[in-house]
């Protein structure tokens, strides 16, 4: 019994602990130039020591939080918060969190084909400066505008995540058209409207207005980006490590990069650019034409979705339309059915004077109206009954 009571605190110290470590710890994936990965279970002040950014910007990706899309430029990262992706991006290398997510593997895959191709090219032009020196200048302008590292790595992800609302865009037009279509035609055929079209219908466009928020959040941010030029050359994090570390600068390069020979490069290549002119660092010319591309990219998706919105909006003034329709002939019955009532209240009050058993002179004689009069009090309430019964089945107000 003893050791019974020993154990027992044991055993939910360990299971305290673990779900601890469970809490504070999350898994990342770190991609650098070469396309090479290392999985990373570490918590956020690891990750805060590693790439040098603050709690405030990684707390943007705390999926426990909910924040908008962001693209944030910081002085060496850039932080990254679209949908499913969040991401860290260095001059070195991409930090990606959740790797073993289902919509995160594709873009890890794509990471890994994407980065290295620049440094291959590299390899080769290299190769082919010792075989032939006469090509280095050639080779240097074409070095000077090769796509910085992070640039490749934003582009793998705004198109990953720019496929992938487009994507869910097509799967709600192939589901929302064909209901749409449904509920207009057993309205217009049947005249009913059946709950299970209506219910299907209110689900599909719930789905459509969150995916419009989503991708509303996210074109807002790259039309925010492309009109403020400052943001955008904050995103330049390859030459703002090259202009720390050139000549004309007083600055060293921080110790927490390890060395690189990617890096390496660019920090010469800008180095001699930065010698030329200084105002190749407010060019962002580059950057503009790849966010401009994505820009359209989702404005399209968008413009889909409001497509859609138009299509649904429509679809309900048809129907309301139909329903205001079927409203008036039922008034329009109510109105044919209180005729009928006061023609027959006129009748029964004939009937009702002529069946007083009061004596009147004008009797004598006459007896045999009181027979006609009954026979066509109800040949007309006949006749208006069936008048009223013919034409709602006429308009499909009751069936036949």
């Amino acid at each position: 019994m003893a050791r019974e009571a020993y154990l027992v605190p044991v055993v939910e110290a360990q299971v305290a602990t673990l779900k601890k470590k469970t809490a504070v710890t999350t898994s990342w994936i770190s991609i650098d130039a070469k396309g090479q990965s290392v999985i990373l279970d570490v918590d956020k002040y690891a990750i805060m020591r590693r790439v040098q950014v603050h709690a405030r910007d990684l707390r943007i990706l705390d999926p426990m939080l909910s924040y908008p899309s962001t693209i944030l430029g910081r002085e060496k990262v850039i932080v990254l918060n679209l949908e499913h992706i969040k991401a860290i991006i260095t001059a070195e290398e991409v930090l990606l969190r959740d790797p073993y997510d289902d919509n995160v593997i594709p873009i890890v895959a794509e990471l890994k084909r994407r980065l290295p191709q620049d440094n291959l090219t590299c390899q080769d032009q290299g190769e082919e400066e010792e075989e032939h020196p006469s090509a280095r200048n050639d080779m240097d302008t074409e070095e000077e505008n090769e796509f910085p590292f992070e640039f490749r790595a934003l582009e793998v992800a705004l198109e990953a995540i720019c496929s992938f609302l487009d994507a869910r865009t097509r799967e709600l037009e192939i589901d929302a058209y064909p209901a749409l279509d449904e509920l207009t035609s057993k309205l217009y055929l049947c005249g009913q409207i059946s709950s299970r079209n209506l219910d299907r219908v209110r689900k599909l466009k719930s789905a459509m207005t969150r995916l419009t928020n989503r991708v509303q959040k996210v074109r807002d941010e790259l039309e925010q980006l492309l009109d403020d030029d400052d943001d955008m050359t904050d995103l330049y994090l390859s030459r703002k490590l090259a202009g720390a570390c050139s000549p004309v600068s007083s600055f060293s390069v921080p110790s927490w990069y390890p060395p690189s020979p990617t890096i390496g490069s660019k920090i010469s290549r800008t180095s001699r650019a930065s010698a030329v002119t200084v105002e190749e660092d407010n060019d962002v010319e580059e950057l503009e034409m790849l966010l401009e591309a994505y820009f359209m990219q989702i404005d399209s998706t968008l413009n889909k979705l409001t497509t859609l919105r138009e299509y649904i909006d429509d679809t309900e003034d048809y129907i309301n339309i139909q329903l205001d329709n079927h409203r008036n002939q039922l008034i329009q019955l109510e109105l044919f059915v209180s005729s009928g009532t006061v023609c027959l209240s006129i009748y029964s009050l004939v009937a009702a004077i002529f069946g007083m058993n009061i004596p009147y002179t004008w009797k004598e004689g006459h007896e045999y109206m009181f027979k006609w009069v009954v026979i066509l009090t109800g040949l007309l309430c006949t006749s208006t009954f069936t008048s009223i019964v013919s034409y709602a089945r006429h308009k499909g107000l009751i069936g036949s």
